[in-house]
């Protein structure tokens, strides 16, 4: 949603034709922060479905997971929050990291139980 309103915004300032955004060229950067964001929401969230359905199945969905699971998904939220703001590497890129290492805990976590399953 925040896109089409950025987009919208952009070109009701006539600062870029609606044409450019059917063959996606010369977006502007106010509409590229949230376009790449966008993308960024589909890379490391696809590892982190995938490592859910799989803690699911194994029955290694406990506290431990759920609790990092949840911390994975606020540093998501965050890294988003600061992308499409100030966009500001100094913070953008720690709650990146932060995220993926949060995020190899959970596949860690799931390798763990299915070596130890009942431990």
């Amino acid at each position: 949603m925040l896109l089409g309103f950025r987009r919208r915004k952009l070109v009701q300032a006539g600062k870029v034709r609606r044409s450019n955004y059917r063959e996606n060229r010369d977006e502007p950067p106010e509409g590229l922060f949230v376009k790449n964001c966008l993308a960024n929401q589909f890379e490391l969230p696809v590892l982190f479905y995938a490592c859910c359905v799989l803690l699911y199945i194994t029955q290694a969905d406990n506290l431990v997971a759920v609790v990092l699971a949840w911390v994975f998904v606020a540093l998501r939220y965050l890294h988003a929050f600061v992308h499409v703001t100030s966009n500001n590497l100094r913070y953008r890129s720690p709650l990146f990291a932060a995220g993926y290492v949060v995020l190899g805990a959970m596949w860690l976590w799931l390798a763990v139980w299915m070596v130890f399953p009942n431990g």
